[in-house]
């Protein structure tokens, strides 16, 4: 999909980087890197809710 502003990589190592955009119509996306043809895509808040939880440990039971 054209349009997406990808940022650059966030690597916690070398194997797992990830990438966030967004684009015109208030859209946010997060890929893996290298694989952005392949995204998860919800609304800016919506994916700011999702990393706010995950930093908060809310999904710390699934690792």
């Amino acid at each position: 999909m054209s349009g997406i502003s990808w940022e650059a990589p966030f690597c916690q190592d070398a194997s797992n980087c990830f990438r966030f955009g967004t684009d015109a119509d208030g859209n946010g996306y997060i890929a893996v890197s290298g694989e952005e043809d392949r995204y998860l895509t919800d609304s800016l808040d919506a994916l700011r809710t999702l990393i706010t939880e995950i930093k908060a440990g809310k999904a710390d039971h699934l690792l």
